[in-house]
């Protein structure tokens, strides 16, 4: 399983009562995928600009999607750069792959990324999924923190290796303010029009 399947088994299981905005799912999964590529050498960082290697059919449609959408031509992509890109309804499409899987199904007339009805299937993907967040493996946390579900401990931090990965996880965490920066002026402004009609 990849580390974006991982995530968002986790993020399908919480109770409805905790949503996850689809955005900020959207850019974890892509930062998600762009560490899974890193892990498999099929990309490496110089800084922050993202360097495509070989690419081997890795038998995840999704992954194997992420890797041909890195840049092959100078100047690579930064990774912000990519997970806006990428990360574009990226959360839905990753619904839909384990929908098709069997892994989350739909009851009839309901459809849509967490609608309430989604029903996640026990398998043992879930479970091992599960496993990975209790055990606090870190990039996992880290993504989970970054979508604010959960804080990643000290520990979880502390056991984060190699600069990429942290680069990565940094341009995630700077993402996802950027989009809640964006929805919140977006608020104000919808707010401010309210008024003006009001009065």
């Amino acid at each position: 399983m990849s580390t974006a399947r991982d995530l968002i088994l986790v993020v399908l299981g919480l109770p409805a009562e905790r949503p996850v905005a689809q955005g900020d799912l959207s850019l974890a999964l892509a930062g998600a995928e762009a560490i899974d590529l890193l892990e498999k050498g099929m990309l490496t960082l110089d800084g922050d600009r993202m360097v495509p290697g070989p690419e081997p059919a890795t038998g995840d449609r999704l992954l194997d999607a992420a890797a041909a959408s890195l840049a092959r031509r100078e100047p690579y992509d930064t990774v912000a750069e990519w997970l806006w890109r990428r990360g574009t309804e990226l959360a839905a499409a990753y619904a839909g792959e384990l929908e098709r899987d069997g892994l989350v199904r739909q009851p009839r007339g309901h459809f849509g990324f967490r609608s309430g009805h989604t029903v996640l299937v026990d398998s043992p993907a879930h479970r091992a999924a599960e496993a990975r967040r209790a055990d606090g493996e870190p990039v996992l946390a880290a993504l989970l923190a970054a979508t604010g579900i959960e804080g990643a401990s000290d520990e979880a931090v502390e056991r984060l290796t190699g600069d990429a990965v942290t680069t990565v996880l940094a341009a995630v965490g700077g993402a996802v303010t950027q989009l809640e920066a964006v929805r919140l002026r977006r608020d104000v402004e919808h707010a401010a029009f309210d008024n003006v009609w009001r009065a």
